[in-house]
């Protein structure tokens, strides 16, 4: 896509973190943009915010990791708008802990929100963006997805799974020469609040989870990594705009990360032996 300027927008986890500073730039690119998030008060905040620039945007409540609710997103959307040209899948929570501690709710509550919805929102926009002849994909994973860490493992399945997703989806619409691209985002440190996700996590969900040391460590030290060097999201909303118009697959926001994967590549060649990289 190379103009932007009056096409319709949808970004989900668009309350907050990356998901806002894309809404917020595709909007100064001139597209109309629908924002989605579970979280409603944040929502109507990041919506007003937009509109009193005189920015085009709606927000719809959504629990991404619903398919009916993803349909329910879609048939706002073109309610409101009559076309959809761009989708970022972007809605994102991570659970910490040990493997054999993790519940298996806590495992459905992360591969629900990031894996799955990413899934729902492929299977229901694809055909919405096929029909206007011209769009886009945006789907975020992570460095996670490229290289796993210790202590989140539902999250590293869950963008292992979305990279994978994406590369099919490319091939795919590469091969159908439709009109239609896709890029997967997998972002370094950003200064989100990613760390704390689970202010939105249903209590029901929640009862099962098992607090450990690995999960107060990590939510102490990825917390202050995030907010003390984590690039600032406003940056990431350049890098996607830029992909989405210059049609490149991978976004990848911290160059030292090709290093890694170069190394885990070598690693993978010469014997087999498993690269820790960034991980530790």
């Amino acid at each position: 896509m190379k103009d932007l300027n009056g096409r319709v927008a949808v970004v989900t986890g668009a309350a907050s973190g990356i998901g806002k500073a894309t809404a917020t730039r595709l909007a100064e690119e001139g597209m109309k943009v629908v924002l989605s998030d579970i979280e409603e008060a944040a929502l109507e905040k990041a919506v007003q915010e937009l509109k009193d620039r005189n920015f085009e945007v709606i927000g719809v409540p959504t629990d991404v990791s619903r398919n009916e609710a993803i349909e329910a997103l879609a048939e706002e959307t073109m309610s409101t708008f009559g076309a959809v040209n761009v989708v970022h899948n972007n809605a994102g929570v991570v659970v910490s802990g040990p493997i054999e501690e993790l519940s298996l709710s806590d495992w459905e509550w992360v591969l629900g929100v990031d894996l799955w919805s990413v899934i729902y929102g492929v299977r229901t926009f694809l055909p919405l963006i096929k029909e206007t002849g011209d769009g886009h994909i945006v789907n975020t994973a992570s460095t996670a997805g490229l290289q796993a860490s210790g202590s989140i493992a539902p999250y590293n399945v869950a963008k292992f799974g979305v990279v994978a997703l994406t590369e099919t989806l490319r091939v795919e619409l590469d091969d159908a020469n439709c009109g239609v691209s896709a890029s997967v985002l997998c972002p370094g440190a950003i200064n989100t609040q990613i760390v704390m996700s689970k202010r939105n996590r249903d209590p029901e969900s929640a009862q099962d989870h098992k607090a450990s040391a690995q999960e107060e460590a990590f939510e102490k030290n990825a917390g202050a990594l995030l907010a003390q060097q984590g690039k600032d999201p406003s940056e990431v909303a350049g890098m996607i705009v830029n992909a989405i118009v210059k049609d490149e697959f991978w976004i990848l926001t911290h160059d030292d990360w090709k290093n890694v994967l170069q190394e885990r590549v070598a690693a993978i060649a010469k014997d087999h032996s498993l690269y820790r990289g960034f991980g530790g």
